[in-house]
């Protein structure tokens, strides 16, 4: 069952102390440390990172988190990785992530940067369980496989919490990595409407999205975002919403958060 949903960005900036002493996304930051205390406080059994990577893997706990390929040196930035712990009650059920590719070889590696971002995140709001990663590779897998991914988490775990990595378009104006787009504005609108709303209309649009048309404009977040469409299914109720957007370096940063709502949830929530 989803207990929990995070959208979070995929910067390395997140961190304190990745751009040295310049100061930097301050608010971005604190919306995400919020919604990630937020993901820890509903006290999911499992978390899944599912982030953007350049190939789709799967990379089980304990994942060490390195922002290195950043160019930033893990001893350099203000927020330490998780601790391993012994586990102080009896193991809860989790999930076993579908098969995902390429296998073998990749799988020794450590987590991309976006994904190393979340874990980082995720240790500064005080978890200190265990974290699977799900990277996904932009147009590698189709929206419904991703969507298939995240059905078979959410059907799998007792309380699962997915925290996405991305961001929507970097083609917006003249500070932007990449050519302006006038599609940018308006793409960005759509997704940031949908993800207030949250309802199946709305998870609807978002599943719809073009992939080429994320691709074109950067968005970083479409791959991740199916995961979570898959996992939320055909729940009626979504509370939640966007938290935090911004658009400091032409690409526009959204922190949201999505809770299913019902009986189940509220007599899950209600346990010890």
């Amino acid at each position: 069952m989803l207990a929990i949903a995070a959208l979070v960005p995929d910067t390395a900036l997140l961190v304190p102390g990745a751009a040295g002493r310049a100061v930097v996304l301050e608010a971005t930051r604190e919306a995400a440390l919020a919604a990630a205390r937020e993901v820890v406080a509903a006290g999911p059994d499992q978390i899944v990172v599912v982030a953007p990577g350049p190939h789709e893997r799967t990379l089980p706990a304990p994942a060490r988190p390195s922002l290195i390929a950043a160019g930033i040196a893990d001893a350099g930035h203000g927020w330490p990785p998780a601790e391993a712990a012994a586990p102080t009650t009896s193991p809860q059920p989790t999930t076993s992530l579908p098969p995902a590719t390429p296998a073998a070889p990749t799988t020794s590696l450590p987590p991309g940067v976006a994904a190393s971002t979340v874990l980082l995140l995720l240790a500064a709001a005080g978890w200190a369980g265990p974290v699977t990663v799900l990277e996904v590779g932009a147009g590698e897998s189709g929206a419904q496989v991703l969507r298939e991914r995240g059905a078979a988490l959410a059907a799998g775990a007792a309380r699962l919490a997915l925290v996405a990595s991305g961001s929507l378009s970097a083609r917006n104006g003249p500070s932007a990595p990449l050519p302006a787009d006038e599609r940018a504005a308006e793409l960005d609108a759509s997704i940031l409407a949908d993800l207030g709303a949250a309802d199946p209309a709305a998870r609807d649009r978002l599943g719809s999205v073009p992939a080429d048309l994320a691709g074109d404009l950067a968005v970083t977040a479409w791959a991740p975002l199916q995961v979570v469409l898959g996992a939320a299914g055909t729940a009626e109720g979504l509370a939640g919403g966007v938290r935090h957007t911004s658009a400091p370096f032409g690409v526009t940063y959204a922190v949201a958060v999505w809770r299913p709502s019902g009986p189940a949830v509220a007599s899950a929530a209600g346990r010890p």
